[in-house]
């Protein structure tokens, strides 16, 4: 019997499962990979071309909800969107499988498993992976010519401008910006347009990594070098040899962790934890902060001497207040993007935002910039009706800081809304003033002013 091209990965903790699934998978499919540490996803994924993920749910005795599996679901379809994974839990578990199909699992199997089924899960799942791979490799030749909204606005004309000057070189990249601007998106262009592009490009939230796990996510370890490392594991370094690390608000590292991040990028070597010998790296170093980096430097909480290893090239990505003249513009795109997440393309392009939106989007505030907008958007996409993205869907009736003044533009648009959510909610004020976001008071106020009462 001729075996089918197709490699696939089974992860799961126990070593007969493992080996009885080598057994049945090897008959019929070219490459079978096989770990029983989930760790071990990330660098397999890296470098291999995985058409399938059959994936237990559970790790780790006396956790057995299968969160780990939906945890470690979601890591392989944001780093390999195209592979497909199947879910294996035991009878009486299955709620948690059903959960993982609808967040991008394609299947489920039952230990102890049917021979047949599972080859025939695997088999479907195969010919899925192969239509995805085709749709990713259309999607890979248009990778570089991703859309990403610039705008018109000067400060974030500039930024993209030297973005794609230092993109063609190997310097490393600071991207100082506040919450929400977009530095996830700038590292990634970046890396786009890059000689590195076809390489791993991985992201590494430093705000989120403990003290304690600091050293073996970045650097790795050696099996042995604590009590749950039972086999070597590369860190993120390694993983994303030849490519690009995206080092995430920086400006959170504990000083003495610090000290550890410079030797590395100062030797381009890396040690696992519980290894004597160093590993040389070849990496794309981007790192970002919302912090103001250079006050840390001058208060001692953050060493100079790293920020200079890693502010090669600096970018500063301008806030929405700071572009007031992007914000409808960069909306329209946004809600482009949002609609084809959910319509799959085929009604994207009749999504729009009601006419009364365009003030409203310029006038709110946008504390949480390039997010926050995006947020709410999707957030107003969920609960429009007919295709038409309102202001009351948009939650930005903000209207504390409208300037009390009746020759206003957007007086007519504030008495229309409290209109129809006095309507809502059939006159009550507690109500009305809490989806407006209003003090009985200012509502009060405003009732009168535009003589609303009954």
């Amino acid at each position: 019997m001729r075996k089918k091209q197709a490699q696939i990965l089974v992860v799961d903790d126990q070593e007969e499962i493992l080996f009885s699934a080598k057994m049945i998978l090897k008959k019929h499919f070219e490459t079978i990979f096989t770990t029983n540490n989930p760790k071990k996803i990330i660098s397999l994924l890296s470098e291999n071309e995985i058409n399938v993920v059959l994936l237990d749910m559970n790790y780790r005795i006396g956790f057995e909800d299968g969160r780990e599996g939906i945890h470690w679901l979601k890591e392989i379809k944001t780093l390999s969107p195209q592979t497909i994974v199947i879910l294996m839990t035991a009878f009486g578990k299955i709620e948690t499988a059903v959960e993982g199909i609808k967040i991008g699992a394609f299947d489920y199997v039952l230990k102890p498993w049917n021979n047949e089924k599972l080859l025939e899960t695997i088999d479907k799942a195969v010919v899925e992976s192969r239509k995805n791979s085709k749709k990713t490799s259309v999607e890979k030749t248009e990778k570089t010519e991703k859309k990403y909204f610039v705008g018109t606005s000067a400060k974030i004309k500039q930024a993209y401008s030297m973005a794609e000057k230092v993109a063609k070189t190997d310097a490393n990249v600071l991207i100082l910006g506040e919450n929400g601007t977009g530095k996830y998106v700038f590292a990634e262009f970046i890396h786009q347009h890059s000689e590195r592009r076809n390489q791993p490009f991985v992201h590494v939230d430093l705000g989120s990594l403990s003290d304690n796990l600091f050293e073996s996510e970045l650097f790795g370890y050696a099996k042995g070098a604590f009590t749950d490392a039972k086999i070597d594991t590369p860190g993120r370094f390694e993983t994303a040899s030849n490519g690009t690390i995206f080092l995430d608000e920086i400006g959170n590292i504990p000083l003495h962790l610090q000290a550890k991040l410079l030797h590395v990028l100062q030797t381009k070597m890396v040690t696992r934890l519980g290894e004597s010998k160093p590993r040389p790296l070849n990496v794309r170093i981007i790192a970002a902060t919302n912090s103001d980096i250079k006050a840390e430097v001058k208060n001692k909480t953050f060493r100079e001497d790293l920020l200079y290893r890693i502010n090669t090239m600096e970018i500063n990505l301008p806030s929405l207040r700071e572009r007031k003249d992007d914000i409808v513009p960069m909306a329209i795109f946004i809600l482009e993007q949002v609609a084809e997440k959910y319509d799959n393309g085929s009604e994207a392009a009749g999504w729009h935002f009601d006419d009364n939106a365009a003030p409203y989007l310029e006038k709110y505030p946008w504390k949480g910039n390039v997010r926050e907008m995006e947020n709410k958007i999707e957030r107003a996409l969920i609960l429009a009706e007919n295709n038409t993205i309102s202001v009351m869907d948009l939650d930005i009736l903000d209207f504390e800081e409208i300037q009390e003044n009746d020759e206003n533009p957007l007086s007519e648009l504030e008495k229309s809304a409290i209109e129809k959510a006095l309507f809502k909610h059939n006159g009550n004020i507690s109500k009305t003033a809490e989806e407006l976001g209003l003090s009985r008071a200012a509502l009060y106020r405003r009732i009168e002013k535009y003589d609303l009462k009954n």
